[in-house]
C-alpha cells in the first residue's frame, strides 16, 4: 500500500504553479537570470509582495516582539500561558521567528538536547543502498522551482539527502516514506539540518505516527475517521462521494501525509504548519474539512462533477483566490470540530476495523496533541530520568496519647506542716481539723 500511495503523490506537470508549493517530475537546470525568487525562495513566484489581507508592518513587529518574550522564558510560558501561544499560532508565527519556534513547539529542542552527537554520528554513516537509490531518485522532485533545490549539487538537496538517510538510520524498521521528502524539504527552508531532523523525528514519532510506516495502518484509520466527520458535518458532500465512488484514500494520503506542502499556496501551508505544530492532527482534519465544503460545498459544483474523474479534479482546482491563508485559515478555525470530538471519533472506528486486516493495528494512544501535551511529556520524562536526589518527604507522626491534666493538691484548709509531711513521708498522726486552737495547731502555724 506504501508504495502505492506514494506514487500517487506525484501530481503531473500541468497542475503545478511557481505560486504554490506543488512538486513536480521535472529537473530543472537552473533558473534563468531574468526570474527572480519571491520572499519564500520561490523562482518566479508572486509571493514578493504582501497579498490581500496582510497584517500591516507594525503589527508583524509587534506579533515578532511578542514571540521573542515568550520564548525567552518557554517553560514558563508552556506552562502558565499555552492559550496565548495557541492563539499567537493560529494569527501566524512571524517569518523571521519560525526557525525559532517550530522547534519549541514541536519538542524538536528537547530531543537535540538530551541525544548530543547523534545526528552527525548518523550523517556520517553509510545508508542503506535500498533506501539511498530510493531518495536519490527523489530528491529533485521536491520543490524544483526553489532556489535551495534547483541544482543536484546545491546544498539543499544534499541536506534533504543527509536528513532523510538519518531518519532510515535512526528508525531502520520505519525506513524511508515518499511523502517525508517535501516535509523535510520545507524543514531545511527554515532550519538547518540537524534542527530539521529533530523536528521531522517528531512529526513522524508523535505528531502522526504510524503515517511514514511500511503499512501506513494509520492513515487507513484517519481515512476512515475523516469520513465519519464528512457524514457528521457535510453529509451532502459525503453522499455524493459515495455516489460517485471516490474513496478517502484516493485523495487523502497526498493531503495528511505531505501536510498539505503539494495541495495549497505555500504561505497558505506556512499558517497550517504553525496551526498543526501547536494544535496536533486536529488541524489537519479541518483543513480536510474546509477543502471539501470549498470544491464541492454548493449544488452546482456537485451538479459539475458527475464522476469519479471530474469529482478528484475539482478538489486539485480550487480557485487561489478562496486559498489565500488569511481568509483561508479563518474558515479552518471556525471547523466544529474540537479535540475531543476527534477522539471519540478514533475510538468508533478503531473498534469497527476488521481483526484481520494485515500489517500491525493502529496505536492512536501514541500520537499527542499538539505542543502543550508534548511539553508536559517531556517534562514528566526529564523528572524520571533526573539525576537530582530526592525531596525528603515530610512524616507526619500520629499524635500522642493524651495524658490526663495534672490535678492541682487541695490545700485548703490544710496546714504547711501538713503538707510537707504528706511529700516526704507517711502521714503523722495529730488532731483533728475540729481543734484549730490546739497548741500544736499554733506551734506548727508560728
Amino acid at each position: 500500500m506504501a508504495q502505492a500511495l506514494g506514487e500517487d503523490l506525484v501530481l503531473p506537470s500541468e497542475l503545478q504553479d511557481d505560486s504554490s508549493s506543488l512538486g513536480s517530475d521535472s529537473e530543472l537546470s537552473g533558473p534563468s537570470p531574468y526570474r527572480q525568487a519571491d520572499r519564500y525562495g520561490f523562482i518566479g513566484g508572486n509571493s514578493a509582495e504582501l497579498g490581500p489581507g496582510q497584517p500591516p508592518a507594525d503589527l508583524i513587529r509587534q506579533r515578532e516582539m511578542k514571540w521573542v518574550e515568550m520564548t525567552s522564558h518557554w517553560e514558563k510560558t508552556m506552562s502558565r500561558r499555552y492559550k496565548k501561544v495557541k492563539m499567537q499560532c493560529r494569527k501566524g508565527i512571524p517569518s523571521a521567528l519560525r526557525a525559532r519556534c517550530w522547534p519549541l513547539l514541536c519538542g524538536a529542542q528537547m530531543c537535540q538536547k538530551n541525544n548530543p552527537g547523534t545526528y552527525q554520528e548518523l550523517a556520517v554513516a553509510p545508508g542503506d543502498p535500498q533506501w539511498m537509490e530510493t531518495i536519490g531518485r527523489d530528491l529533485h522532485r521536491q520543490f524544483p522551482l526553489h532556489e535551495m533545490f534547483v541544482s543536484p549539487q546545491g546544498h539543499g538537496q544534499r541536506g534533504l539527502l543527509q536528513v532523510l538517510k538519518a531518519y532510515t538510520l535512526y528508525r531502520p524498521e520505519q525506513g524511508y516514506c515518499q511523502a517525508q521528502g517535501p516535509v523535510a524539504a520545507v524543514l531545511l527552508m527554515h532550519l538547518p539540518p540537524e534542527e530539521a531532523f529533530w523536528c521531522l523525528v517528531q512529526i513522524c514519532e508523535v505528531y502522526l505516527p504510524g503515517y511514514y510506516g511500511p503499512h501506513m495502518e494509520a492513515v487507513q484509520l484517519d481515512a476512515e475517521v475523516f469520513m465519519a466527520l464528512l457524514r457528521r458535518l457535510l453529509p451532502r458532500v459525503y453522499k455524493h462521494l459515495q455516489q460517485v465512488g471516490v474513496g478517502p484514500l484516493l485523495y487523502l494520503p497526498e493531503w495528511f501525509l505531505c501536510l498539505f506542502t503539494r495541495s495549497l499556496p505555500f504561505p497558505t501551508v506556512l499558517r497550517i504548519w504553525d496551526a498543526f505544530l501547536s494544535e496536533g492532527a486536529k488541524v489537519l482534519f479541518r483543513v480536510g474539512l474546509t477543502l471539501m465544503r470549498l470544491a464541492l460545498g454548493t449544488v452546482e459544483q456537485r451538479t459539475a462533477c458527475p464522476g469519479l474523474l471530474e469529482t478528484l479534479g475539482a478538489l486539485r482546482a480550487i480557485p487561489t483566490s478562496q486559498l489565500q491563508e488569511e481568509a483561508f485559515m479563518s474558515q479552518v478555525h471556525s471547523v466544529a470540530l474540537s479535540e475531543r470530538d476527534l477522539q471519540r471519533e478514533i475510538r468508533i472506528q478503531l473498534a469497527h476495523l476488521p481483526k484481520s486486516s494485515p500489517g500491525p493495528a493502529p496505536l492512536p494512544q501514541a500520537r499527542l496533541p499538539g505542543a502543550q501535551a508534548i511539553f508536559e511529556s517531556q517534562q514528566l520524562a526529564g523528572v524520571r530520568g533526573s539525576t537530582k536526589p530526592e525531596i525528603p518527604r515530610i512524616v507526619v507522626q500520629p499524635p500522642e496519647e493524651p495524658r490526663p491534666p495534672r490535678r492541682k493538691p487541695q490545700t485548703r484548709g490544710k496546714t504547711f506542716h501538713g503538707l510537707l509531711t504528706r511529700s516526704r513521708g507517711p502521714p503523722i498522726e495529730g488532731p483533728s481539723r475540729s481543734h484549730r486552737g490546739s497548741a500544736s495547731f499554733l506551734d506548727t502555724r508560728f
